[in-house]
């Protein structure tokens, strides 16, 4: 029930949010972008760093981290990102578990763990950003038509 209602209330600031949908949809593909990648702690400080270089809309970007990003979806994530990063590396892959998400945690597993998941999640970033951009900016329109 708590993490409906802070859907919710994400939704709601989302489609309250001002100006051009161009530039909401791209915070929201740059959002996408970064909580794809296994960069946690660190998530909102690129997002920040991102949306004031790029000049793009820093709310709807931390949203689409949040959404993307959290106790539900990082496991699915982090484990598709490692095997696709050990794909792309051909490298056999031992099996193990996350018990932290965190950057650090991570690279404290080791080389054969953090560099197959980087590069996934590095390779999925982009496929995942072009989509939430045309979704959103669909999205947006729509609601403001």
């Amino acid at each position: 029930m708590i993490f409906r209602k802070k859907i919710q209330g994400l939704y709601n600031t989302f489609i309250s949010l001002k100006g051009d949908p161009a530039e909401i949809a791209t915070g929201t593909a740059i959002g996408v972008f970064v909580s794809v990648t296994p960069t946690i702690p660190f998530h909102t400080a690129i997002i920040i760093l991102v949306g004031v270089a790029l000049r793009r809309n820093i709310t709807a970007a931390w949203i689409s981290s949040w959404i993307v990003s959290n106790p539900i979806t990082i496991p699915i994530l982090y484990i598709s990102q490692y095997k696709l990063g050990r794909f792309l590396l051909g490298i056999e892959g031992n099996p193990f578990r996350f018990g932290d998400y965190s950057l650090s945690a991570i690279a404290a597993l080791g080389s054969e763990i953090f560099i197959p998941l980087l590069l996934g999640g590095i390779c999925m970033a982009p496929f995942f950003a072009v989509i939430a951009y045309f979704i959103s900016l669909h999205f947006i329109r729509k609601i403001r038509t």
